[in-house]
């Protein structure tokens, strides 16, 4: 086994700590972690289904639970993550066409998604609430 010297000019293997955090680096991450989140809500839409069909007790009570403020909550979250996880699979799409890799494209594209997925997941909850009101 080699010994390491204290104080060894050798270098070190790239890392997080070595590059300049970029817009398409941190959304690459973003994406990956909203596909994760996608798996956690989608449990919960399974729960909200099972709860449905058990009979109005369990519904009841899951309804009173995903009604709750921490409930909201996490379905908006839920929501931005299905619609950015989306817009992510879209850019993706163009590039795969070929499309899209040069700076200023690339910049809009992830700009654009980002943008879009906030702005979309708050117009869906203004629509619900102004339709359905707070407890449906």
């Amino acid at each position: 086994m080699a010994s390491s010297k204290a104080g060894s000019n050798r270098p070190l293997s790239p890392h997080l700590q070595i590059y300049r955090p970029m817009l398409s680096m941190m959304m690459s991450i973003v994406h990956r972690i909203t596909g994760a989140a996608l798996y956690v809500g989608s449990i919960l839409l399974v729960i909200w289904l099972v709860a449905a069909a058990s009979g109005p007790s369990a519904f009841e009570t899951i309804q009173s639970i995903y009604g709750s403020i921490l409930g909201q909550l996490v379905l908006f979250c839920y929501t931005w993550a299905l619609i950015h996880h989306g817009l992510g699979g879209v850019r993706h799409l163009i590039w795969d066409t070929g499309r899209g890799f040069d700076h200023q494209s690339r910049e809009r594209l992830i700009k654009g998604g980002l943008i879009g997925s906030i702005a979309l997941t708050v117009l869906i909850w203004v629509v619900v609430y102004a339709t359905h009101g707070a407890t449906g």
